[in-house]
């Protein structure tokens, strides 16, 4: 048993540069004002988990929580997210994510505080959902991320 805790107290650390592969999932409650069929926004707030396709991957078994709002007007799609996510270690790492009117998501790291700090990502975004609604005035859903990272 003592010498299963002292080998994880010895994990390696995470490569300076390297890919991502994760997958992160959430649930929130929204707002929604439904002006017509074809006029709609909605503020949300959401909470979730990140898994990394490959066990101790970077961002793996991080949580964050996100503030946003997405509208709908007549056929023009828009929205925008700020994410919070923090690791074990209290590393956290800001992120901003758009939508365009095309449907894409595109996802900008913003800041990191500790071994983030300094970090530069690109990646991609593909949403998985949409997921049922559970409960009204609820959402769930996920997404996977892929990309590049280099710490400083």
């Amino acid at each position: 048993m003592v010498s299963i805790a002292a080998s994880s107290a010895f994990a390696a650390e995470m490569p300076k540069e390297g890919n991502y592969d994760y997958t992160a999932c959430w649930s929130g409650v929204n707002n929604v004002v439904t002006f017509s069929k074809t006029h709609t926004g909605s503020s949300y707030e959401m909470t979730g988990s990140v898994r990394s396709n490959t066990p101790g991957g970077m961002f793996d078994k991080e949580t964050f929580r996100c503030v946003g709002m997405d509208a709908s007007l007549g056929g023009k799609n828009t929205g925008s997210t700020v994410c919070e996510a923090a690791d074990a270690d209290g590393n956290k790492r800001l992120t901003y994510f758009s939508v365009g009117s095309d449907g894409k998501v595109t996802r900008e790291f913003v800041v990191g505080t500790g071994k983030y700090e300094g970090m530069v990502t690109t990646g991609t975004v593909e949403p998985l959902g949409p997921f049922p609604v559970i409960k009204a005035g609820t959402f769930q859903n996920c997404n996977h991320q892929t990309g590049t990272y280099k710490l400083k």
